[in-house]
């Protein structure tokens, strides 16, 4: 069990650390421009990541919809619902670009950034937009491509991408001078290019089996009910990282920059994490698809002892390298001295994280997304007075930064652990069959 759920999970590290890479990357050389720069990416980006994040349910859902599928001996309904799933990205990133560029200023404004970061974080936002239709293309041909127990072929684009989007970012950031907006601009042809390249694996691969590339709206409609509670989650698990940020913002340029320091780090490491949660998903959605109850309970079980173990070891070096990370990105001591700090914090939080990534992909593997909806609600607002209450008490710097985390890291991660476990030591999860 051990060597399968590696053959699945060490690929999909490659993958999933691709977009947070594009963010360190962006960060670290967007930090040596300007304390303002880096603050306009620190928000710019998270309000990017959290259009992406809403519509994750793109990769989830036909991840969980394609390994029932091949798991009860229907591997070409699994390429066709992958290719619905497809379709459903292509309308929704289409629709989500123009919104973002034309309500860029707005956002930004909402978001309470301070008159200098405004510019920077409206280029930047500006410029990523036209990569959002790609974005979700991935994130549902990836889920397809993970179904069928092939996480090989993403990690290969992923790496493809994340290297041209050093060579992108270095040419329009440095070689013609557009700052801000050239790291837009270099992260939204990166993620065109992945798009293009998955695209064409899983459409080749659905002509070989004779399964048609054309939209069908019965198999869209059913891909968008099954994703909608996951939307659900993933919306309240985005609305508590804009919470997180927007107290940042208040807390002050410092605490804002230093944030987007240990931000970047975390999304590092939690998708590190989710790499072995995948494994989980395809698993035992192809363990349900089979009706094996006892492989599915096997599987989660050691799936969560290598979470935990994983987060534990993850949180050691976040506490040991913060001081000498902190440099790579800014030359400010005062921003340099807070993130050291919050990336301590935030290490002491990661084996909790760990155990909740782990059940969050069982849950989403057999295709649980409704009570993960409710779940995901109950977490927000047990969370949100916590935010309100660092927003209004801490100050600037490495204490506010600190609390910010112990409430993120820590008490919204352990509210997330309660609500899954509860559900995951009882048998309402397991479905059997080809659909849920």
């Amino acid at each position: 069990m051990d060597r399968q759920i590696l053959s699945l999970a060490l690929p999909a590290l490659g993958a999933l650390v691709a977009e947070p890479l594009f963010v360190l990357i962006d960060s670290v050389m967007i930090g040596h421009l300007g304390t303002a720069e880096l603050a306009g990416l620190a928000l710019s980006s998270t309000l990017l990541t959290t259009a992406v994040g809403v519509f994750i349910f793109l990769a989830y859902a036909t991840t969980a919809a394609t390994s029932r599928r091949v798991g009860a001996g229907d591997r070409a309904g699994g390429v066709s619902a992958g290719i619905d799933g497809m379709w459903l990205a292509l309308a929704l990133g289409l629709v989500t670009a123009v919104v973002a560029f034309v309500a860029a200023p707005w956002i930004v404004t909402v978001m309470g950034a301070p008159a200098d970061v405004v510019p920077h974080a409206v280029a930047y936002l500006r410029a990523s937009a036209p990569g959002l239709p790609g974005m979700l293309i991935v994130l549902a041909a990836t889920g397809t491509l993970r179904g069928l127990l092939n996480t090989r072929t993403p990690f290969v684009v992923a790496v493809a991408g994340a290297l041209s989007n050093i060579g992108f970012n270095a040419a329009l950031i440095y070689g013609l001078g557009l700052g801000v907006a050239g790291s837009g601009l270099g992260t939204a042809l990166a993620q065109t290019g992945m798009a293009l390249a998955l695209g064409v694996v899983v459409l080749r691969g659905a002509r070989g089996m004779g399964v048609s590339l054309r939209p069908h709206a019965g198999g869209i409609w059913t891909a968008a009910r099954a994703g909608t509670p996951l939307m659900v989650r993933t919306l309240t698990l985005r609305l508590a990282i804009l919470a997180t940020v927007a107290v940042a913002t208040s807390l002050g340029a410092v605490t804002l920059a230093a944030h987007q320091v240990v931000n970047s780090m975390w999304g590092l490491a939690a998708f590190g994490l989710d790499a072995l949660a995948i494994a989980a998903q395809a698993l035992v959605g192809r363990g349900l698809g089979a009706g094996d109850v006892g492989h599915v309970r096997a599987v989660m079980r050691r799936c969560l002892q290598w979470g935990t173990g994983a987060g534990a070891l993850l949180g050691v070096l976040f506490a040991a390298a913060g001081w000498f990370v902190a440099p790579l990105f800014t030359g400010d001591p005062d921003v340099r001295l807070a993130a050291a700090v919050g990336l301590a914090v935030a290490g002491a939080c990661l084996p909790v994280a760990g155990w909740v990534y782990m059940l969050d992909g069982v849950l989403i593997g057999a295709g649980d997304g409704r009570y993960l909806a409710w779940a995901g609600v109950v977490t927000l607002v047990v969370y949100l007075p916590l935010a309100w209450a660092v927003g209004e008490l801490a100050p600037d710097g490495p204490a506010g930064l600190a609390w910010l985390w112990a409430a993120f890291g820590g008490a919204f991660m352990l509210a997330r652990a309660v609500t899954t476990g509860v559900r995951a030591r009882g048998t309402a999860w397991m479905v059997l069959g080809a659909r849920r």
